[in-house]
């Protein structure tokens, strides 16, 4: 039965490992302007609640507590609902109204997570019955890493992150977060800046980006993952874009080192930041090296966050 109010908890995301294989190519063997990527990515704890309620007439209404957050159809919750709307026609309108937890501009795919939320939520308030295959599809309309969002835990992806292959989820591994409130990075640029200075060393055809992405060390991830190896798991962290946005953006260096000096399993840049991210195997190790960030960065424009893994994505409240 449905009903005319959700509440729908909607999880943000890390990269465990992000490699830029090279260009995509389309069916011509042309770049079509997006990368071939090998990334691994985690859902965690820290997450965004979405508030739905039909409207009885045919209409967005989004609301949001948090200033910066556009209440548009910029956004992507906006723009799922449309999506609905125009895929459904003749339901009822909706109101979102978003409680921000996940930092925007952030790298941890909050606009994404909280489009997914919609696209479940809008699911079940309108009886559609659609197929988690039907709803990663309406998702990779809205962008790459919304069908990721939908499903959550940890999953493998190709192509553009698209292309997804779900694994054994990971749980009990803790995360240490740390972001400046006033900092973002844009993602166009942070890949336009790699392609930039990195093009040169791409692989250029299919086969080679086939042996590039077998030699990318995912197999390696992959293994600690299946064996739940935690200190394997924080030494095999990569993150391509790393090169581009750390020298652009001192700050994020000095925050990733800081945290690598916290006897952490892993430390790393997640996405194309400005998140610095590092791994520990109990609360009470992450509790203490977000106090120690906390003391030798005394910069009230960072803020710190403890999370861990969870192995869901959209969940009911």
């Amino acid at each position: 039965m449905s009903r005319s109010t959700y509440k729908l908890l909607a999880p943000a995301k890390i990269n465990l490992l992000l490699q830029i294989v090279g260009d995509q190519f389309d069916d011509n063997g042309r770049s079509n302007g997006y990368h071939e990527l090998v990334m691994i990515m985690q859902s965690i704890s820290l997450a965004d609640q979405i508030h739905l309620r039909s409207l009885g007439v045919d209409r967005i209404q989004l609301h949001c507590d948090h200033p910066q957050v556009p209440l548009d159809s910029s956004n992507l919750a906006h723009r799922a609902a449309a999506l609905m709307m125009q895929k459904f026609p003749g339901l009822s309108g909706v109101e979102i109204t978003i409680h921000k937890q996940i930092p925007i501009g952030a790298g941890l795919a909050g606009g994404s997570a909280d489009a997914a939320a919609v696209l479940v939520g809008l699911d079940l308030m309108w009886n559609l019955g659609l197929t988690q295959t039907e709803l990663q599809s309406l998702g990779g309309q809205l962008g790459s890493d919304v069908p990721f969002c939908l499903e959550g835990g940890t999953a493998l992806a190709l192509g553009r992150g698209d292309q997804l292959d779900f694994l054994p989820g990971l749980e009990n591994i803790y995360v240490v977060l740390g972001k400046y409130r006033s900092l973002s990075v844009s993602t166009p640029w942070a890949y336009q800046t790699y392609r930039q200075q990195f093009q040169a060393s791409y692989a250029k055809t299919p086969a080679e980006q086939d042996a590039r992405r077998h030699a990318s060390g995912s197999g390696s991830l992959l293994k600690a993952i299946a064996q739940r190896d935690i200190a394997q798991i924080g030494q095999r962290l990569t993150n391509d874009l790393e090169r581009v946005v750390l020298p652009a953006h001192p700050q994020v260096a000095v925050l990733r080192q800081t945290l690598q000096a916290q006897n952490l399993l892993g430390v790393m840049m997640s996405g194309s930041g400005p998140t610095v991210f590092g791994l520990a195997e109990s609360a009470a190790t992450a509790d203490q090296a977000k106090a120690r960030v906390r003391a030798a960065i005394a910069d009230p424009d960072l803020e710190l966050w403890v999370a861990q893994f969870c192995s869901h994505g959209i969940r009911l409240l």
